[in-house]
């Protein structure tokens, strides 16, 4: 395909094109793109020419007359109609056209004083967005989103005038997005995704308004924009909430109660409230300016022995503004394309940072034995600066490390993964005027990270805030793990956790810290890792320290709100909502595992580790996976066990068993198994143990039937391979758990005790008598049942008649539950006491009798008691006369006479509420009665009597009785 490029220039810059392949981008096509170049490579081929109107000026009557008829016939489907419209304008005396001196030339260019910027498909960028916003994050959408921030970025870089247009144009679409509406109506908040890109958008701007470069009007401008953004309800805040979250922090210690809720509240910070308070800082200060012009900025010598506000001690510049906007300047430089002035500014920040660390531990020097004594402190920082709006340290970072990049020639190629390549990093001097010139970029960009993630900050409110923390952390960390850690760089990573440790209330590690101080768990693992091969003690020791979790200990003592000290003391009442305290928890265990790893055949410090978990970690699920992770460290699947992470594990184990012993647990079967097979690894003298103390460990039900019968199995006997004695030992110590948990608990434990004690007769024995002791009063039929059916299928006939028996007792069948799940037992009880003898059937027909209700259940018994002669089981010393019983005679005949009346009161009970679709169901239950009836000497005249009876009290129910009739005369 040949298409047709039209482009225009104007100093130096592309200020329009078209294009006949139609394509819509906010990016050029291809065919712009070749034409820019083949204009760039071969300027030659393009001839200049003088703009069209200087060329017909020189021209005269009739040459424009041909020109112009030429040009029509070259073109005149498509410019006859334009042209005829011209020549009646121009021929009209008061035509618009007449008004006006000369005509356009679309070849001039532009006069000096017109705007002249890149072009930019306005409408095209509209279109874009607002696609991708309506596709809410899916689809790669907010790749697409975060390439155009990063496109924004790359224009400010350039110096390219659109950047701020560009950036003008996404915010319209984001605010104009119809889910804000619908979020700020339902309360809920921004979806995760969309959140992280309205953060960029206000970071964005803040870049935006600090250009230190830009004209007043232009900034003025800014503002109002972002002022009417702000204003709008729909406008995302800061912190991520539309509903309105606890009072400001800062204001609570003022929380009396003559105070109303209004005054509480804090202003109403939007995702561009940075951005608007950013235009009004100015970059006239002389001492920033000296900062950010010149590598060799010092103070003069003289100057150096008093304190210096602009200088620390040796001449080095100090820029003292907050910290989070003095890394906004950075960033802004860095944005707008001046990589050496941020680089600077960014030594300058680090100066001051020291210095304040420095003070900081002088401070804490004098408060630390009163600190130390109180064991709390209400010292924090309101604000942290990892997880905060504009990412200071991560700013910072990045333009340290920027300066260290070796760029290989083939940095731009990404791995057919799509992952491009860890950056790799060399050490380049800092460029300073002072004497100290042995600092490299790369060392400060590793101790500004350790001083952010270390600073000691309160946790923020919000959900959002609190998961930012988590996010930003996760970041800084993962870019730490970029950089190789030579001897320059531990040696600045020993020096800064050194710091760290003794840093006090001013440092997330030190001794004493704020109960609500955001945790230092992740960060811990990463200095522990890092420093682990350089200096072990080091790294135990800060990790040990970084353990703790003060928020879920008990409240902060209050007593010492009245003096606050350097920074803003809180009140520790306010119960704190920590909506990220699982991941907390879940990174607190991952620091834990990651120490017991490490500790691995080092008794010593397992021990300290362990006393931290037990000390620290509140959760049992989570010293649980603890226990598993030992355990697997300590059991490799290809060497021996190792075993004092074993004994860990195990003892571990048993925290967790005392811990949810009285709780309801859904994994807690799990554990118990789990323990178990701990223990077994360990070896027999931990059975022992967990076997003897069993009562604060397990239930009595987890004791037997999962705890001493895993114990007692063939596969646990065949993995410790014990000797005689040693099997002995066990198997006495299963006996005595069984019957003290039978004791304690007949019902759910008595079989199991049965079972473990089959192999010695005194405990089987004690075992069988808890059993009927219990059954008179604290057992079920159920239970009784199981465990008279056990007897029997172990040999004891007699005792399983007993146990039955007793459980007839409890039992009470009505004359309709005829499906019931004990029918089995009661017919199998009966089939016993049958087999038994006469003597047996005879004490139980009675109990039976007193039971069952259900006719259908007794006739039953009834036909399966007159089919074989009893006694057929045989028990010794005993004879048998092998003849069958007779229905007439005891005990059959009670059983008869009690089947017989069940059928009778059944019958009654049918009839009072029958309904015609049971009438034949009725008749054949009547003849099953029947065939009962007719089992008694005079059963037939019984029977009929019956029928006789039945005719007379429901005449009413004609077409029933008619049936009867039919049926049985």
């Amino acid at each position: 395909m040949t298409y047709k490029v039209a482009i225009s220039f104007d100093r130096c810059k592309i200020t329009s094109v078209t294009c006949g392949c139609g394509n819509k981008d906010i990016f050029y096509c291809a065919h712009v793109v070749a034409l820019s170049l083949y204009r760039i490579r071969k300027p030659d081929q393009v001839k200049l020419r003088l703009p069209i109107s200087e060329t017909l000026f020189q021209m005269n009557r009739d040459q424009l007359q041909k020109f112009v008829q030429y040009l029509i016939t070259a073109h005149h489907t498509e410019v006859l109609p334009t042209a005829q419209k011209l020549a009646d304008e121009i021929l009209s005396s008061n035509s618009e056209i007449n008004q006006v001196h000369g005509a356009p030339d679309p070849t001039a260019g532009a006069s000096i004083d017109d705007e002249n910027c890149w072009h930019l498909d306005e409408e095209q960028v509209r279109e874009q967005v607002k696609l991708f916003l309506s596709q809410g994050g899916y689809y790669g959408s907010g790749k697409q989103l975060n390439s155009m921030f990063a496109k924004v970025r790359e224009m400010l870089r350039m110096r390219d005038s659109n950047g701020a247009r560009m950036l003008t144009l996404i915010t319209e679409q984001f605010m104009a997005d119809p889910r804000l509406s619908l979020w700020r109506q339902q309360g809920t908040g921004i979806t995760e995704k969309c959140r992280q890109l309205w953060d960029e958008l206000g970071a964005l701007w803040v870049c935006v308004v600090l250009n230190p470069h830009c004209k007043l009007e232009e900034k003025s401008c800014w503002l109002r924009q972002l002022r009417k953004w702000g204003e709008m309800d729909v406008c995302p805040l800061e912190d991520g909430n539309y509903g309105n979250e606890l009072p400001n922090i800062t204001n609570a210690l003022t929380q009396s109660s003559g105070h109303s809720q209004d005054s509480l509240a804090r202003p109403r910070r939007t995702v561009f409230t940075r951005a608007i308070e950013g235009c009004d800082l100015h970059w006239q200060d002389s001492h920033l300016q000296r900062i950010i012009s010149s590598d060799f900025y010092v103070s003069p010598s003289y100057q150096r022995e008093g304190e210096s506000l602009l200088f620390n001690s040796q001449g080095q510049p100090l820029w003292l503004e907050h910290v989070p906007t003095a890394c906004a300047r950075v960033d802004a430089l860095r944005s707008h394309g001046y990589p050496r002035e941020a680089l600077r500014l960014t030594v300058a920040i680090i100066n001051t940072l020291r210095l304040q660390q420095q003070r900081q531990l002088e401070i804490y020097k004098h408060q630390k034995k009163e600190l130390l004594q109180r064991g709390a402190t209400t010292i924090t920082n309101l604000e942290g600066w990892v997880g905060h709006p504009l990412n200071p340290i991560g700013c910072l970072f990045l333009t340290l490390t920027e300066a260290c990049r070796l760029e290989e020639e083939n940095c731009l190629e990404i791995s057919d993964t799509g992952d491009s390549k860890p950056p790799v990093y060399q050490h380049v001097p800092v460029v300073t005027g002072s004497q100290d010139g042995d600092e490299s970029y790369l060392s400060l960009a590793l101790e500004v990270a350790l001083m952010g993630m270390g600073q000691q900050r309160v946790m923020p409110e919000g959900l959002y805030a609190q998961d930012k923390v988590c996010r930003n952390e996760e970041q800084i960390i993962a870019r730490l793990q970029d950089l190789e850690l030579d001897p320059v760089l531990v040696q600045t990573l020993r020096k800064q956790c050194i710091l760290l440790l003794e840093g006090g209330p001013f440092s997330g590690l030190g001794e004493v810290i704020h109960r609500e101080s955001v945790p230092m768990h992740t960060f811990a693992k990463y200095l522990f890792s890092a420093l682990l091969p350089h200096d072990a003690d080091l790294a135990y020791k800060l990790a040990l320290r970084a353990m703790r979790l003060p928020v879920l200990e008990t409240t902060a003592p209050s007593g010492d709100v009245t003096h606050p000290h350097h920074l803003v003391s809180v009140v520790p009442s306010r119960y704190p909502r920590w909506f990220t305290l699982g991941h907390l928890e879940s990174q607190q265990c991952e620091l834990a595992s990651t120490m017991l790893t490490a500790a691995k055949g080092d008794m010593l410090r397992l021990r300290t580790v362990l006393e931290a978990i037990q000390k620290n970690i509140h959760s049992s699920s989570l010293i649980f996976k603890l226990a598993q992770d030992a355990f697997k460290i300590a059991t490799p699947a290809d060497s021996n066990s190792d075993t004092t992470l074993l004994n860990v594990a195990l003892e571990l184990g048993l925290q967790v068993m005392r811990m949810t012993l009285s709780t309801l647990n859904w994994r807690r079967r799990e554990m118990v198994r789990w323990l178990v097979t701990c223990a077994t690894e360990v070896g027999v003298r931990a059975l022992v143990s967990i076997l003897q103390s069993w009562y604060s460990l397990f239930t009595p039900t987890e004791a037997t039937s999962i705890v001493a019968a895993t114990v007692m199995s063939h596969n646990t006997i065949l993995r410790l391979s014990l000797d005689y004695p040693q099997r002995e030992e066990l198997a006495s110590c299963a006996r005595t758990l069984a019957l003290q948990c039978a004791m304690k608990d007949p019902q759910n434990c008595a079989l199991s005790a049965l079972t473990l004690c089959e192999k010695d007769h005194i405990a089987f024995e004690t075992a069988y008598q808890i059993v009927i002791d219990a059954a008179s009063t604290g057992m079920t039929y159920t239970q009784l049942f199981t465990i008279a059916r056990y007897m029997e299928h172990r040999g004891y006939p007699l005792r399983a008649f007993k146990l039955a028996s007793l459980a007839m007792t409890h039992l009470n069948l009505a004359y309709n539950q005829d499906t019931h799940p004990a029918i089995n037992d009661v017919l199998w009880a009966c089939a016993l006491s049958h087999s038994l003898g006469k003597n047996e059937l005879a004490a139980i027909i009675p109990l039976v009798v007193k039971s069952v209700h259900c006719a259908t259940v007794l006739s039953d018994i009834l036909r399966r008691c007159t089919m074989t002669a009893p006694g057929l089981a045989g028990i010794p010393g005993r004879r048998n006369s092998g003849k069958l019983m007779s229905t007439d005679k005891a005990p059959l005949r009670q059983l008869l006479d009690a089947t017989i009346s069940a059928y009778i009161n059944t019958t009654h009970s049918r009839l009072t509420h029958i309904s015609p679709r049971h009438y034949g169901e009725f008749i054949e239950f009547l003849s099953k009665a029947r065939e009962t009836f007719l089992l008694a000497q005079d059963g037939h005249i019984q029977f009929a009597q019956f029928i006789d009876n039945l005719k007379q009290i429901y005449k009413g129910k004609k077409k029933l009785m008619l049936l009867v009739r039919e049926r049985f005369g």
